[in-house]
């Protein structure tokens, strides 16, 4: 991904949520990426209770939001914020 402002969409309560959005959106041709404090995969559990972060571009930001609210898998109660 380039470097550009990112932006947090939402977040989510485990790293496969995170990862199916993120998929959803890569298959709309948006970059996005997910941030999780796991100590860079060390310690896979220290992101519990903060929640796995999606980011994208601040531009592509409203479509990938738009995206997310009307694919089936991102319901409301699978989000945290």
């Amino acid at each position: 991904m380039p470097r550009t402002d990112l932006v947090v969409i939402r977040k989510f309560p485990t790293k496969f949520d995170a990862e199916m959005a993120k998929s959803a959106l890569e298959a709309a041709n948006i970059d996005a990426m997910i941030r999780a404090d796991d100590a860079g995969g060390v310690q896979p559990g220290m992101w519990l209770g903060n929640g796995v972060e999606l980011l994208v571009r601040a531009e592509d930001a409203e479509r990938a939001t738009e995206i997310l609210t009307t694919r089936p898998h991102s319901d409301s109660k699978g989000t945290l914020g």
